[in-house]
């Protein structure tokens, strides 16, 4: 009798796969600065959505783009763009170059410790700052005391886009501190009164934020591009999206997931 039962349960399961089909998996892996953001598309999509299945890992945008040339994920999310050599390396591979697509806005913010006095920074002072040339508070109208930087890790598209929009692609200070994620740098500022730190306009809690060239990074101000640590945050496909893929992307266009972004404290793109 147990084997008659346990025979017509393994039917009913068979068949009520068939029935439903199976969901199709769709990988997404990258920026850090877009993770908590892509994580909350991904459940509130499968909530409505059981034909998909959506699994989001962070690791950084240059992780996400050689996942992308590898092969290994289906979409990559990066705070920067993709480099032209990074393309290469696609088009190399599988023939295409590629598919851009910008889902949100970001101002990357300056965090500071509360205490600290400093509430506004020029481009010429941060570079000053980040790469050495700057080393005390008082330099820049604040305490007398010495400059404690904290930095994304050189996999991170932050880092790249800060070298590139602050530094001017030079390099940062030797004693500048590389951390893994944003949410870490959010930390080690908010106990550090002499600290300061840089990352995506969602990760802006517990901290204070400094303006630069007299414009904060608000929603005006990044959609006006006065601020001017302005950038869009991509998602890069291999090739145009079809099926489950594009009805996705398309949710995350519309106003279901542009409403998400700016509940992630980031800016719809239109």
């Amino acid at each position: 009798m147990k084997k008659i039962i346990g025979i017509i349960l393994a039917v009913v399961l068979v068949m009520g796969t068939i029935g439903l089909g199976a969901a199709e998996k769709i990988t997404v892996k990258g920026s850090d600065t877009m993770v908590i953001m892509a994580q909350k598309w991904a459940e509130a999509y499968m909530n409505s959505n059981n034909a998909v299945s959506i699994q989001v890992t962070g690791g950084g945008s240059g992780t996400g783009i050689s996942a992308l040339i590898n092969g290994t994920t289906d979409i990559c999310d990066a705070s920067r763009a993709m480099k032209s050599s990074e393309i290469k390396k696609l088009k190399e591979r599988f023939g295409t170059m590629g598919v851009e697509i910008p889902c949100a806005k970001d101002g990357v913010t300056i965090y500071m410790h509360e205490d600290n006095p400093v509430d506004k920074l020029t481009m010429e002072q941060l570079k000053g700052i980040y790469s050495g040339k700057i080393t005390n508070w008082k330099e820049v109208g604040g305490n007398n005391a010495k400059i404690i930087m904290y930095s994304r890790e050189n996999n991170s598209g932050t880092y790249v886009f800060f070298k590139d929009m602050v530094l001017k692609g030079g390099d940062y200070a030797a004693s500048c501190q590389n951390l893994p994620g944003t949410a870490a740098v959010v930390n080690a500022v908010s106990k550090d009164k002499n600290g300061i730190g840089y990352g995506g306009a969602g990760y802006s809690k517990g901290i204070k934020i400094c303006d630069v060239n007299g414009y904060a990074p608000t929603k005006e101000n990044v959609a006006s591009g006065k601020y001017p640590l302005s950038r869009y945050l991509y998602m890069y496909l291999r090739n145009k999206p079809s099926g489950q893929m594009k009805k996705y992307i398309d949710w995350i266009l519309g106003p279901e997931g542009q409403k998400i972004v700016a509940q992630s404290g980031y800016f719809p793109v239109r």
